[in-house]
């Protein structure tokens, strides 16, 4: 398989992680078993492959920029590193929706953060770890009151 045979079919198999995480109030089990863990972990396996077969093609590194953009230039790292963003994305989401049903926080407000954490990884988990902050100060507060 070419990496652009594999970056279609990676993409796809996120996706239904990802609607397994949406839909987590359907089936919470499902959802934590699929989209939380067998897919990134699928993924994840791919990801290992391509690394364990191609890492040696790979030019540049990890000390400066200009090496991390040397390094993506390769086809086959470009595909890991898209992958990698694909199963820790995934597995973040998978961890909000587990700690958002723990902690009792509606899904209504989970949606938002994971649709986030999908696009831009980093900012959808903020914006979870600030509703779950705002979440407990307001808990905190009106226990005193």
């Amino acid at each position: 398989m070419t990496p652009d045979s594999l970056f279609q079919l990676a993409g796809p198999i996120a996706m239904i992680g990802w609607a397994c995480l949406a839909l987590a109030p359907l089936a919470p089990k499902w959802a934590d078993r699929i989209g939380g863990f067998a897919i990134p972990a699928i993924l994840s396996v791919g990801y290992t492959a391509v690394i364990l077969g191609y890492w040696w093609q790979g030019q540049g590194g990890f000390d400066s920029l200009s090496n991390v953009m040397l390094l993506l230039s390769n086809p086959w790292m470009a595909l890991a590193g898209w992958v990698h963003f694909l199963a820790f994305d995934l597995f973040i989401g998978g961890w909000i929706t587990r700690a958002a049903r723990r902690e009792g926080i509606a899904h209504l407000l989970v949606l938002p953060c994971l649709l986030l954490t999908f696009l831009f990884g980093p900012v959808g988990l903020f914006l979870f770890l600030s509703i779950g902050a705002a979440r407990r100060l307001f808990t905190l507060r009106t226990r005193e009151a």
